[in-house]
């Protein structure tokens, strides 16, 4: 009985089935589909709020984050001296290299991460 009812509710062995036990069997499938798509719907309705709480998340720690990089370059601009050669020295070495085809020479980073102090006009 049991494989008759699951060999039917695969869409097996129905010729044996009259009207009335086709519109039975109609029902429970259409009542089981129903029950599936509710179920699917609620867990996508958690997983888009789980992602919103998230996107929520992720935008608050961007701001602090962002905070933290203007108060580093605040801190950066009043550095001078040897600090600020260290951090021009760190930013030539860690900066993208565009044309990989070419080493990467402290003389091709940019005038602005130079680590070679400006030449400076001494008068008298």
């Amino acid at each position: 009985m049991l494989q008759n009812t699951n060999r039917h509710l695969m869409g097996d062995g129905l010729e044996h089935l009259n009207v009335k036990e086709l519109k039975q069997l109609e029902g429970r499938l259409e009542k089981g589909i129903s029950r599936i798509r509710s179920k699917r719907h609620d867990l996508i309705l958690a997983e888009t709020e789980n992602l919103e709480k998230r996107e929520i998340e992720l935008e608050h720690h961007n701001a602090f984050l962002r905070s933290k990089v203007a108060e580093s370059m605040q801190q950066l601009n009043m550095n001078t001296g040897e600090e600020y050669n260290t951090w021009q020295a760190y930013m030539a070495r860690n900066m993208l290299h565009l044309n990989i085809m070419e080493p990467m020479t402290l003389e091709a980073a940019p005038s602005t991460f130079s680590i070679y102090p400006k030449p400076s006009l001494h008068l008298g």
